[in-house]
């Protein structure tokens, strides 16, 4: 399939860089947070080299009411190739259509959620009771595997996901930007982090829909851990006041600071 419709889980998935068990476990319609995201994966993932992936995401495809399916398929946010890979399956788009953002049209019971959440343990005595919850969230997160915390990411609350954002593995932090529940808040407070990974804040910048918001514009330009590229193509989205004090910011790469003068000087000749 074409990579028409995109999100930060998809394209780990398109690119490789998905274990078997966490693929298994978006054939099984476990994954994916929302609807067209859980068909976009599926319908990827009928072809994937492993047979009991394959197998398991036909198993999901089958299990999801056709005259269900045949009405998401009408939304016009479904992209082409969707609707192309249902159509040689006997499938076609009927009636007004459904919500592309709602949940996932096929809920298969997670037999690991009742181990995912071990109880918490006892807090320090000399914690105190404000630092004691955060201190059995943060325990809670480093005793699950790899698996548990991408579910947990996509899952959990806010400040499971502030955690898992900083998770040294990739894509656990990739899963928590794929979470319906996160804001454009949160989005702009890790856009603005100096010690976010440079993949999370390249994710954030190549992603169209957070990039119409400028506070999120404004902040990856502004944190000097943001790839170079991404910067670059940022500076002249700003306003004329963001040109200028990035221009003089010392902690930003020399590249970018020029670019913001260069910006300047024209605006200045404009103004002559």
């Amino acid at each position: 399939m074409d990579a028409l419709y995109q999100t930060p889980l998809l394209d780990c998935v398109r690119r490789g860089e998905v274990t078997a068990d966490i693929r298994m476990l978006a054939a099984q319609g476990i994954v994916a947070p929302r609807a067209l995201e859980q068909l976009a994966l599926l319908a990827w993932l009928v072809h994937d080299t492993d047979p009991a992936i394959r197998d398991a995401a036909e198993t999901t495809l089958g299990q999801i009411p056709p005259l269900m399916l045949a009405r998401f398929l009408a939304n016009r946010d479904v992209p082409d190739d969707l609707r192309e890979f249902f159509a040689r399956r006997g499938i076609a788009p009927d009636g007004a259509g459904t919500d592309a953002g709602e949940p996932v049209l096929f809920a298969a019971e997670d037999q690991d959620d009742h181990d995912e959440n071990p109880a918490p343990d006892e807090p320090d005595e000399r914690t105190s009771e404000e630092d004691a919850p955060r201190l059995s969230t943060v325990q809670r997160l480093s005793r699950m595997s790899i698996t548990q915390r991408v579910k947990a990411a996509m899952r959990g609350n806010r400040e499971e996901r502030s955690l898992l954002i900083r998770d040294p593995n990739r894509l656990v932090s990739i899963a928590v930007l794929a979470s319906p529940r996160l804001t454009e808040q949160e989005v702009e407070h890790y856009a603005r982090m100096t010690s976010m990974s440079e993949d999370v804040l390249r994710v954030i910048g190549t992603t169209r829909a957070w990039m119409k918001n400028y506070a999120v514009v404004r902040a990856l330009t502004c944190n000097p851990k943001t790839p170079i590229a991404i910067s670059m193509g940022l500076v002249n989205r700003l306003l004329e006041r963001d040109v200028k004090a990035l221009a003089s910011d010392r902690n930003i790469a020399e590249p970018v600071k020029l670019l913001a003068r260069k910006m300047m000087q024209a605006g200045q000749s404009r103004k002559r």
